[in-house]
């Protein structure tokens, strides 16, 4: 009975790091692209990186409250969101970084989206019927986010030399941080074994099968693979996360449980 007790206690946990994960993912990202509002290229793109970063906040707030639920503390999205300390986020490296220009910003849309695509359409089939029905709804706002981000990729891609040099350097860049991306740990196995999260193997070559072809529209050479085992989803961060987090959390933590 203790034994069966433990296992469950295993699973619990796991599922409540993959949920908050996924969360997290979409919440940070989600603070990066809304610094674009009003400084957009145009008043096009300002609208359509606007439209992305809403929907990410909105696949966040499920999530989120998801976790609150399977945590059991009586914490909300909120509590989850704006009472955290930098070490307790889980969200992968690649969205924390800075937006750069642009062109950076694109590149690590790009490349998140089409893993996004990838874990969303698998987590669709999660024996978690909740986490399954996140999915399905995420993953149509999700065919959008790629068909938008795959789109600007290729006209800078293949645009000006300029363009092409910015983008290219940015992929260079962010690269490394793609690794993380596939690099399946104890709470991927766990929950793959239990059938509520795919199997990070089998996303991979579809993701990188997706991302060869982009790049080659785009005219850009795919970067060397490389291993980088400073993996946000484990919540080691770059010094990047904590510059986010001090002007998105800074009204709760001044005055905590303010209300209006």
């Amino acid at each position: 009975m203790d034994a069966e007790v433990t296992i469950a206690r295993v699973y619990d946990e796991a599922r409540l790091r993959y949920v908050l994960r996924l969360g997290d993912t979409n919440l940070i990202l989600a603070q990066r692209l809304g610094a674009w509002v009003a400084y957009a290229p145009a008043l096009e793109e300002d609208l359509g990186v606007a439209n992305v970063a809403l929907d990410l906040l909105g696949q966040a707030r499920l999530l989120l409250t998801y976790a609150g639920e399977l945590e059991g503390r009586g914490r909300s999205e909120d509590d989850l969101a704006f009472g955290r300390d930098v070490q307790d986020f889980l969200n992968l490296s690649l969205v924390e970084q800075p937006n750069g220009d642009f062109g950076c910003t694109i590149v690590r849309q790009a490349l998140f989206d089409a893993y996004q695509f990838e874990l969303y359409e698998a987590l669709q089939g999660s024996a978690d019927r909740r986490l399954a029905e996140i999915a399905a709804k995420a993953f149509k706002e999700t065919r959008y986010h790629l068909r938008y981000s795959s789109g600007w990729l290729v006209r800078l891609g293949d645009g000006t030399d300029e363009s092409h040099a910015r983008v290219q350097s940015a992929l260079d860049d962010l690269w490394r941080f793609t690794f993380e991306l596939f690099s399946a740990d104890e709470v991927d196995e766990t929950l793959a074994a239990a059938g509520i999260a795919p199997q990070l193997a089998q996303l991979a070559p579809r993701w990188s099968a997706r991302i060869d072809e982009l790049l080659r529209k785009a005219t850009l050479a795919r970067p060397r693979d490389v291993e980088y085992r400073w993996q946000g989803k484990r919540g080691q961060h770059s010094e990047h996360l904590g510059h986010l987090l001090a002007p998105m959390q800074f009204l709760q933590r001044a005055y905590p449980g303010a209300s209006w």
